[in-house]
């Protein structure tokens, strides 16, 4: 390991947050909520979620796809970040779930920006393809069911103009990557993912330490 790279124990989480975090009261309050869930787990954490609404902004992204919506952080994020005419849509299969991020939406005046698919998000992506969306997207961010993740990144490749970006989420899932004993098949599909990226020309690419893992993938123009 770097001798520059720290460990990032609970205590320097904490610090962190409390040094860089800019949180709306109710992105707050859809946290707190979804956290009283059984799969709080799925959430993004704060800190990632203020980077990729940074990256928008950095990027001017005002079409983005998100494939796996859970209760709406990481969309809300985005949706933050993007201009008034911009739009994200919204992938997802669970209408209880995606209920809680609209009401946010709708709380925070961002819900006319929503285009939500519920639906198995590869016959989602599939139709936009068939609509002829590639080069459409500016950002796409892959946060779902991770045996399909290598489906939903070729997907993204085509949907995604030359230029933008596609970010990987959970590619370190909880270090079970470096696990030998974990030969679950999420486990397995993750770690040829992150194979995949690693050698994919197609893309420019870096995955960084951020809560779970988040792979960042630049469309090389062709």
């Amino acid at each position: 390991m770097s001798p520059k790279q720290i460990v990032m124990d609970s205590d320097l989480c904490l610090y962190l947050e409390a040094v860089s975090l800019r949180e709306r009261p109710l992105q707050k309050a859809l946290r707190e909520e979804t956290l009283k869930l059984p799969e709080a787990i799925m959430q993004i954490t704060p800190v990632q979620g203020q980077f990729m609404g940074l990256l928008v902004k950095l990027m001017g992204a005002k079409k983005i796809l998100e494939i796996g919506v859970f209760t709406g952080y990481s969309a809300l994020a985005m949706l933050l970040a993007m201009p008034e005419d911009g739009t994200l849509m919204a992938c997802d299969i669970n209408e209880s779930y995606t209920d809680i991020a609209m009401r946010y939406f709708e709380s925070l005046g961002v819900l006319h920006q929503v285009d939500l698919r519920l639906g198995p998000a590869l016959g989602t992506l599939d139709a936009l393809i068939l609509e002829g969306l590639n080069d459409h997207f500016d950002l796409c961010f892959i946060d779902a069911d991770k045996t399909h993740y290598p489906d939903y990144y070729e997907r993204a490749l085509s949907l995604v103009r030359p230029g933008g970006v596609i970010l990987i989420d959970n590619l370190l899932w909880s270090g079970k990557v470096i696990d030998p004993s974990a030969v679950d098949h999420e486990t397995e599909v993750l770690r040829e993912m992150n194979r995949r990226l690693l050698k994919d020309d197609r893309i420019d690419y870096s995955l960084l330490p951020i809560a779970d893992g988040l792979g960042i993938a630049r469309k090389r123009p062709c």
